[in-house]
């Protein structure tokens, strides 16, 4: 099985299928997610296709993504 670590190129990435949100900035400043073959999430920055990857389990980014819904990070998104 591959092994994946965070720092790696998203280029090294075989077969990752890159997924964004529906409406993503037009100008393509997004984040991208892949499924890995062995179940972590790989998260890029669409800007840099062969970029850094940060990989996490599905457990981690079921926490992000609950927290995103009930508004612990809205603060991140406002003028200081």
């Amino acid at each position: 099985m591959e092994s994946y670590s965070n720092g790696m190129s998203a280029g090294a990435l075989d077969g990752a299928v890159w997924r964004k949100r529906s409406r993503s900035n037009p100008n393509g400043n997004c984040v991208e997610l892949a499924v890995l073959a062995d179940g972590q999430v790989a998260v890029h920055n669409s800007r840099h296709p062969a970029g850094p990857v940060l990989v996490y389990t599905r457990a981690e980014i079921a926490a992000f993504l609950q927290g995103a819904r009930v508004g612990d990070f809205d603060d991140l998104t406002t003028a200081g």
